[in-house]
């Protein structure tokens, strides 16, 4: 089977500088064990596939992987599959807002030009971090207790737990943990000093199928999550943007604005190849 294949570079300050991803249209007839396999193929950390609605109420539907398993939401496969979607010839019922149905049910997409952003989504986890599992992680990133302003559950669907550290620089000189680490999935973040272009820092480490740390280049569910977590907290303010890539080499930046209730998580998206896969 041939479908179209496009590969959208997500959060970018410039040409291949934010996070990749892979977009599989039309894939009703792919099952789950392909869809597994071609994102292992991709050697991106998501892949996304395009369905029809199950719901009146949206546009279209996707299913979302990481390598080894499928993710219920992921921020920036939600703005890559929508722009996708929308380079493809979708049409939405709203000439300024496009619907996508995922695992985590209806996900309001805005467009404003070129420009798209989605509505954080509410977080399925919250709350304290065990004292035990919060140490195990300390331990595996090289970091105390004496590091850390402040520690949460901020999981709207990868697994997050969120670490705010003193300082953007402090963020920046964590390494990747290494060894095999299932379950590892935390995100760092860390205030730029004030007058700054960003306000925060972000990085984003999640185990792959193996167990292997990898590091996200840039990430829409932990920028969601840490938002409504340091909103909530009144330890940034809205709008304001956020860094992330810097310690990989990219130049990721990722917009958070208050709008209609909601916080919305925007950035530069660009479809950088269009052609086909053969399944």
């Amino acid at each position: 089977m041939q479908r179209r294949f496009s590969q959208v570079d997500v959060f970018a300050t410039g040409g291949f500088a934010g996070n990749p991803l892979a977009v599989v249209h039309d894939a009703t007839d792919i099952t789950t064990e392909q869809m597994l396999e071609i994102i292992a193929w991709t050697n991106l950390s998501e892949a996304t596939f395009l369905l029809p609605p199950t719901d009146q109420a949206a546009d279209y539907r996707v299913r979302i992987f990481c390598p080894g398993r499928e993710l219920p939401f992921a921020g920036h496969p939600t703005l890559g599959t929508c722009a996708a979607w929308l380079a493809a010839g979708g049409v939405a019922a709203a000439p300024d807002r496009v619907v996508q149905e995922c695992g985590a049910g209806l996900v309001p997409i805005r467009r404003s030009g070129d420009r798209l952003a989605f509505a954080a989504p509410p977080m399925t986890r919250t709350g304290p971090v065990e004292p035990a599992e919060l140490d195990e992680r300390l331990h595996q990133l090289g970091l105390d207790a004496s590091d850390i302003v402040a520690s949460a559950w901020i999981d709207n669907g990868p697994g997050w737990m969120g670490l705010l550290l003193e300082s953007a620089d402090a963020v920046l000189a964590v390494e990747l943990p290494s060894g095999t680490l299932p379950g590892f999935d935390v995100g760092l973040i860390g205030p730029h000093p004030e007058g700054s272009e960003c306000a925060i820092e972000v990085r984003a480490f999640f185990a792959d199928a193996a167990g292997q740390v990898r590091e996200d280049p840039v990430t829409g569910s932990l920028n969601a999550s840490a938002a409504q977590w340091l909103t909530g907290l009144g330890r940034l303010a809205t709008p304001y943007i956020a860094a992330q890539g810097t310690a990989i080499g990219r130049r990721g930046r990722i917009s958070v604005d208050d709008a209609e209730g909601e916080l919305w998580i925007g950035g530069d998206t660009t479809v950088t190849i269009s052609g086909s896969i053969e399944v």
